[in-house]
This record gives structure tokens, C-alpha cells and sequence, in this order.
């Protein structure tokens, strides 16, 4: 179907049904990219990005606040690119299979609570200490900065092959990641159940609050 086939208005300005498109595609075959509203990554690396995104022929959801429209240009029929998306929900549509992110906490406990691998562009602050949990302690994702060290802008061959290497749903090193992202999800998923251990703090830390109130 064509993407002009496709639109529809929305709440947030946004004319692109990209639920509609999602529902379209095979399950686990889209990565999802974000790359965080605050601070983001050069105009030089944005334009690496798209054109890798471009050689590696994995179908992509790319949320991109202001550049949506040149991007879109750029990248071709493989992908849709939009201003503002429903993070959670497109994490939690079975027709994706992987998030670039630039590793904000929200988003890093987003993909694991929808247990989905990830591809680490951290930038600053919190997110490069996330990326480490993410790739080297969890292992759940790989980074996209590994091959020039953490600096200088990743070239558009490096990034194809590794979005290539996260999105190989048969190789050996994504069934693992897959299957510890999945481990990740459903201890996430307990914890906030009725009796967890998230369930629990939050109902004792408001006791003590009410408590407290009291005296």
C-alpha cells in the first residue's frame, strides 16, 4: 500500500497513520529509531543515519521532531519518518523488532518493559552509562558507536551492518538477545504486578507518607 494511502489526521499534527503502516509489516521486521527530543545528535551524523538506515534494507519507523520531511527524502520507501509517535505502543506493536535510542532512562525502561533489543547513540549526561547497562551488562542490544571507539561521527557502511546484525532474527547473536530481552520483560512485568516488588515499595513508601501525616 502507498505510503499516501496511508493518512489520516491526528491529535499532534502529524498526518501519517504509522500504527496503519506498522500493522502492514511482517513481526519483528521494523526498528524503531528515536534519538531523544533535547539533546541530539550533528546534522552530519542524522544524514549518516538515514543513508546507513538506506544501505541496510531493514524496514524503520524513524520519529524525527522538525527534520521529518528531508529525512523522509532521503531514506526512501523503506521507512516512514514522522514528527511525534506513541512511543510505547509502537515499541509494544509486534511488527518492530529493535530501537535505535540515544539510551534516556525512559526510553531504555520502555524497550525493556516492551522487550524489545536495542541499538545504543548515547550522547550525554545519564545515556552513555545506560548504553554500558544496556550492551555490557544486560546484553540486550549493541552499540552503534563500538566500531570508531565512542567518537567522531559513525559512517553510513558501519551503521548498515550493525543495524543489519540486530535485526537477524535467525543469526545465533539475535536469538540471544531476543531471549534475555524477553527474560527482562517479564521480570519488569512482575515487578509492577499486584504483589511485586515495585507494587510493594510504591504501597509502603505511601503508607509511610500517610503515616507521617498522621502524627
Amino acid at each position: 500500500m502507498m505510503l499516501e494511502e496511508k493518512l489520516s489526521s491526528s491529535p499532534n499534527g502529524s498526518n501519517i497513520d504509522y500504527i496503519g503502516w506498522l500493522n502492514s509489516q511482517p513481526k519483528r521486521s521494523v526498528l524503531y529509531v528515536s534519538l531523544g527530543s533535547f539533546l541530539s545528535v550533528s546534522g552530519s551524523q542524522m544524514d549518516e543515519i538515514a543513508m546507513g538506515l538506506g544501505l541496510s534494507g531493514v524496514r524503520f519507523l524513524w520519529v524525527a521532531r522538525g527534520d521529518s520531511s528531508r529525512l523522509q527524502e532521503m531514506v526512501g520507501s523503506m521507512g516512514i519518518v514522522v514528527p511525534w509517535c506513541d512511543q510505547l505502543k509502537v515499541l509494544s506493536h509486534p511488527s518492530v523488532g529493535g530501537f535505535l535510542t540515544h539510551c534516556g532512562w525512559n526510553s531504555t525502561m520502555e524497550g525493556v518493559f516492551c522487550g524489545v533489543p536495542m541499538l545504543t547513540c548515547p550522547i550525554f549526561w545519564d545515556q552513555p552509562p545506560d548504553s554500558r547497562l544496556i550492551v555490557d551488562e544486560w546484553k540486550v542490544g549493541l552499540s552503534l558507536r563500538g566500531e570508531v571507539g565512542g567518537e567522531g561521527v559513525v559512517g553510513q557502511e558501519e551503521i548498515a551492518l550493525v543495524v543489519k546484525r540486530l535485526m537477524d532474527l535467525d543469526g545465533t547473536e539475535g536469538k540471544e538477545m531476543r531471549k534475555r530481552v524477553g527474560e527482562l520483560r517479564d521480570s519488569a512485568r512482575q515487578a509492577i504486578a499486584a504483589g511485586g516488588s515495585s507494587s510493594e515499595n510504591l504501597d509502603s513508601f505511601a503508607r509511610g507518607l500517610m503515616q507521617g501525616n498522621v502524627r
